[in-house]
């Protein structure tokens, strides 16, 4: 358990999906949830890029996921 923590903590992947989540949520339709969610999780990734690294396209799924699930909480909760 401990190595999926650490693992999460890597390259601040949970801090990726709760952002996620909080984009999903701010949502009002899966499409617009879609578009921009790909677009936070790219811009994230190009941020990172420019500053040296390389881009993790974990992160980037995990951004994306996020979205996915804040979203889907949201459909649940209000509709």
């Amino acid at each position: 358990m401990k190595k999926i923590w650490q693992w999460l903590k890597d390259s601040k992947r949970l801090k990726h999906l709760l952002l996620g989540v909080g984009v999903g949520l701010g949502a009002d339709d899966l499409y617009c949830a879609e578009y921009v969610g790909i677009g936070v999780a790219g811009s994230l990734e190009f941020k990172g890029y420019q500053w040296g690294g390389m881009p993790d396209w974990i992160d980037f799924a995990f951004t994306f996921v996020g979205v996915n699930i804040g979203y889907t909480i949201r459909y649940f909760v209000y509709e």
